[in-house]
C-alpha cells in the first residue's frame, strides 16, 4: 500500500483517502491532455469558408435574430466565454481573429450558450443565480474545516465547511448539462448555417467533445474530494489515532 503523509490532529499520518485525490487529479490531466491536444491540432487547420471565430460567432448570431448581443476579442489569455450580464462573447485573441476548425468550434459553442440565455435555458439561469453564493462558498469551505480542526475538532465548522465545498460540488454538476447543451447547439448550427464542410465538422465534434470531457474530469474530481472531506471529517467524533 502507497503511505502518503498529511496533518491530521496534531501528527503526521498515512492517509490511504490520499487515493481519491490522485484518482481526480489522472481525469482531471487526462481530460486536459486531451482537450489540448485536439484544439492544437484543429487549430492548425484553417476552415474552407475561411471564417475566423468573431466571423463565425456574428453569423450566428445574426441568423438567430441576436443583433443585442455582442462579439468582443480579449488581448491576452484565453478565457472564452459568454457574459450574460452584458450579453457578450468573448473570445480569446487567436479563437477571434484564426480562420480555423477550433475557432469556430470554440466561437458556436459561446454563441450556444448566448442562444441558451435568449431561451430562458433553465439549467444555464439555476447555474447563474448560484455563482454569487457558489463563490463565497468555495472560498470558504477548506478554510472552515481547517480552522474546525485546529479548533480541537469543533464539528460545527467543519460540518459547515463540507456543505460549503458540497454547494461547490453541485454547482460543477449543474455545469454539465449547461455545457453539453451548448456543444450541441454548436454543431447545429455549425452545420445549419453550412459554416464548416463534413469533414471539418467532424474535427469541430472532436473539439467540442474533448472540452466538455474537461467539465466532466472536474466535476469528477471534485465530489472525488467531498468523497474524502465526508470519510476524513463527516463522523460526529475526533478521531483517536
Amino acid at each position: 500500500m502507497l503511505f502518503f503523509p498529511g496533518f491530521y490532529g496534531y501528527g503526521i499520518f498515512w492517509d490511504p483517502t490520499y487515493m481519491l485525490v490522485i484518482l481526480g487529479l489522472f481525469l482531471s490531466l487526462g481530460a486536459s491532455a486531451l482537450v489540448n491536444s485536439s484544439m492544437a491540432k484543429y487549430s492548425k487547420v484553417r476552415n474552407m469558408s475561411g471564417l475566423s471565430g468573431a466571423d463565425a460567432a456574428r453569423r450566428i448570431l445574426n441568423q438567430e435574430g441576436l443583433y443585442d448581443v455582442q462579439v468582443e476579442c480579449l488581448r491576452d489569455g484565453k478565457g472564452d466565454h459568454y457574459d450574460p450580464r452584458t450579453k457578450t462573447v468573448r473570445l480569446s485573441y487567436q479563437n477571434y481573429n484564426s480562420a480555423s476548425v477550433t475557432s469556430v468550434g470554440v466561437a458556436a459553442h459561446e454563441c450556444g450558450h448566448a442562444l441558451q440565455h435568449a431561451k430562458g435555458y433553465a439549467p444555464l439561469q439555476l447555474r447563474s443565480s448560484l455563482v454569487p453564493v457558489v463563490n463565497i462558498a468555495s472560498n470558504l469551505g477548506m478554510p472552515l474545516i481547517l480552522v474546525g480542526i485546529l479548533l480541537s475538532w469543533n464539528q460545527t465548522l467543519i460540518q459547515i465547511g463540507i456543505w460549503a465545498f458540497a454547494l461547490a460540488v453541485l454547482f460543477q454538476l449543474i455545469t454539465l448539462p449547461v455545457e453539453f447543451n451548448a456543444s450541441r447547439r454548436a454543431v447545429a448550427k455549425v452545420e445549419q448555417y453550412g459554416l464548416l464542410t463534413t469533414q471539418e465538422n467532424e474535427g469541430c465534434r472532436k473539439v467540442l467533445r474533448a472540452a466538455a470531457l474537461t467539465y466532466v474530469a472536474a466535476a469528477a474530481a471534485s465530489a472525488l474530494q467531498l468523497l474524502r472531506l465526508v470519510l476524513l471529517f463527516g463522523g460526529n467524533r475526533r478521531r483517536n489515532d
